[in-house]
C-alpha cells in the first residue's frame, strides 16, 4: 500500500476518533469517552510527527483528555509530577489558540478559567504551597495578566476558597465553554469520510433503530443493576443516613419553632478524631461536599453546616 494511502486513511480515522472523543464529552459519557481516548492515545502515540493538516485534530484530543481528569491532581502526564492534568492542558490550549484567530473572547474565556482552576483544584485539596508554585509557572510578566496573577496571589496568600472569583469561574463553567469550543470544532468536521460512509451504511439498512433498541437494553440493565446495588446499602451506612437526616430535621424544628434550646444541644468541642475525619473528607470529596463527608465520617451529632464552618476555622488557623 502506497504511503500517500496510508497518510490519507490515518488522518480520516484521527478525525473520526476525535470527533467521537467530543461528542462523548460534550454528552458527558464517562465510559465511552474512556474507550475513545485509549484509541486516540494509540493513534498519536504512532505518529512520528504531527502533519499540519491535524495539528489542530491532535491538540483538542489531549486537551480533552486532561481536562476530563483536571479535578485529579494524581493524574500525570508530564515527566514533572509536580504539573497537574488541568496545568498541562494550557499547553495544549495555547497551541490551539495559534491554529485560530477568529474566537478570541472564547479563547481568552477559556485560559481564565484554565488557570484559575489549576489553582482552585489545589487549594481544594488542601496543597496552598503547591498552588503558590503553580501560579508562578501560570503567568509570566505581562501586564495583560497581572490583575488575575495580583488576585489569585492575594487568594492563596489567605487560603481563602470562598471568595467570588472562585464561585464564579467555577470548574463547571470551565467545562461549559470547552464544550462551545468542541462543538464547534464537531460542526466543522460532520463531513468527515469515514462519518459520512457509516452513515450511508447505516441508512442503507435499517441500522439505526437495532442501535437505539440496544442503547435503551443498556440504559435498562443499568437501571436494574444500579437498583440492585441501592438495596444492598450496608446498614451501617444507612443508618449513618438517618441520623443526618434527623439531625437535619431538628435544625428545621428549630428554626420554625425560634427555640433554640428546644433541640437540647449544647456546643461540643471538636475532637482530634473529628478533625482528621473532616480533613480525610475534604480530600476525598472536595471542599464543599459536606454532606457527603457527613455520611462518610463518623462524626459526634454534626450537621453538614457544622463541617463547613470548622473546615473555614481549620483553614484560618492553618490546622490543615
Amino acid at each position: 500500500m502506497p504511503a500517500a494511502v496510508e497518510a490519507v486513511a490515518a488522518e480520516w480515522m484521527l478525525e473520526f476518533v476525535c470527533y467521537c472523543l467530543c461528542r462523548h464529552f460534550v454528552e458527558d459519557c464517562a465510559a465511552e469517552f474512556q474507550y475513545w481516548r485509549s484509541v486516540a492515545e494509540a493513534l498519536i502515540g504512532g505518529l512520528s510527527r504531527i502533519p499540519k493538516p491535524q495539528k489542530k485534530t491532535v491538540y483538542l484530543c489531549q486537551l480533552l483528555i486532561r481536562i476530563a481528569k483536571g479535578k485529579k491532581l494524581q493524574c500525570y502526564f508530564e515527566n514533572n509530577k509536580k504539573i497537574s492534568a488541568l496545568e498541562s492542558s494550557l499547553s495544549f490550549w495555547t497551541l490551539l489558540e495559534r491554529q485560530e484567530i477568529k474566537l478570541e473572547k472564547l479563547h481568552k474565556d477559556i485560559r481564565c478559567l484554565i488557570q484559575i482552576q489549576t489553582v482552585a483544584v489545589h487549594m481544594e485539596n488542601g496543597y496552598f504551597k503547591e498552588a503558590a508554585e503553580v501560579l508562578e509557572r501560570l503567568f509570566t510578566d505581562s501586564e495583560s495578566d497581572k490583575p488575575l496573577r495580583v488576585q489569585l496571589t492575594t487568594i492563596v496568600k489567605r487560603k481563602d476558597l470562598y471568595v467570588p472569583l472562585f464561585e464564579s469561574f467555577n470548574y463547571d463553567l470551565l467545562i461549559s465553554k470547552i464544550k462551545s469550543y468542541v462543538q464547534l470544532f464537531m460542526k466543522e468536521n460532520e463531513t468527515n469520510f469515514l462519518i459520512q460512509e457509516a452513515t450511508k451504511q447505516v441508512e442503507s439498512k435499517g441500522l439505526e433503530g437495532i442501535v437505539l433498541q440496544n442503547r435503551t437494553l443498556d440504559v435498562e440493565e443499568n437501571k436494574e443493576s444500579n437498583a440492585g446495588k441501592k438495596q444492598r446499602l450496608h446498614s451501617g451506612q444507612m443508618q449513618k443516613v438517618s441520623s443526618v437526616l434527623q439531625s437535619i430535621d431538628s435544625l428545621e424544628n428549630v428554626d420554625k419553632n425560634g427555640d433554640v434550646s428546644a433541640c437540647g444541644r449544647r456546643r461540643q468541642r471538636w475532637t482530634y478524631k473529628e478533625d482528621l475525619q473532616l480533613k480525610s473528607g475534604v480530600k476525598e470529596f472536595g471542599v464543599g461536599n459536606w454532606a457527603k463527608i457527613l455520611v462518610r465520617g463518623e462524626f459526634n451529632n454534626r450537621t453538614s453546616v457544622m463541617l463547613k464552618d470548622r473546615w473555614r476555622t481549620l483553614c484560618r488557623i492553618k490546622q490543615f
